[in-house]
């Protein structure tokens, strides 16, 4: 009997579940339901519309539908689909946000995971976020 989680599961919890407490896993996940505690992962997050988040999250990529307020980490990409209500900092090195999204905070955005101030010379404000190639977007200063 193979007792190793797959890290290729993929699990739904739907809008019926509500949680008070910490929640791991592996592989996706696509949540639904309300939750007041902590989400941690290295797999893939997926907020649906329905989602009422109270708490950090930490995962390898998050994708926002719902309703959070606490601060957003992620080791990939952290993707804010249209109206989503977000409350807290995000930090990743890659963010997608689309129209519609209301978002109060602070973002950390390094795709080169290097630290700013180091590659930038100093030459910059600390919180500045640069395109890495011309032409790709805007840059965007934010506090």
């Amino acid at each position: 009997m193979n007792t190793v989680p797959n890290s290729n599961s993929k699990n739904v919890l739907n809008s019926d579940v509500e949680i008070k407490g910490n929640l791991r896993f592996n592989g996706e996940l696509t949540f639904e339901g309300k939750l007041d505690g902590e989400i941690t992962s290295d797999g893939t997050l997926n907020l649906g519309d329905s989602a009422v988040i109270n708490g950090n999250i930490n995962a390898g990529t998050v994708v926002v539908r719902g309703k959070v307020t606490g601060n957003v980490s992620a080791k990939d990409k952290i993707e804010l689909k249209a109206k989503t209500e977000l409350f807290g900092d995000v930090r990743s090195s890659k963010l997608v946000i689309e129209e519609g999204v209301t978002f109060v905070g602070k973002t950390e955005v390094n795709p080169n995971k290097v630290s700013p101030t180091a590659s930038m010379g100093g030459t910059r404000p600390p919180g500045l976020v640069e395109s890495p190639k011309s032409g790709d977007g805007a840059k965007i200063a934010m506090r």
